[in-house]
């Protein structure tokens, strides 16, 4: 079994979206930016910072920036919820 690096040393997960739909994730430690309206989800994923490694998106957020989610991107990852 491998032994997971300090939590220092590991990427931050963030969640963006609707806050009844991210809220949960805090629970995991998760940096949580409830963005309801399509201004606050793009303020929110220009303000992620460099740690973050892995971003949960809610569909919607997922449409807002369909533009900056390009195939080509490759950092941080992206996961996009149902």
């Amino acid at each position: 079994m491998t032994t997971p690096p300090p939590v220092a040393d590991r990427p931050v997960v963030a969640a963006i979206g609707a806050q009844v739909l991210v809220r949960g994730f805090a629970l995991t430690g998760t940096l949580v930016l409830p963005a309801e309206q399509p201004r606050e989800v793009r303020e929110a994923w220009r303000s992620l910072p460099n740690e973050v490694g892995l971003v949960v998106l809610t569909a919607e957020a997922a449409r807002v920036l369909a533009e900056e989610l390009r195939p080509e991107r490759t950092w941080p990852l992206v996961a996009v919820m149902p």
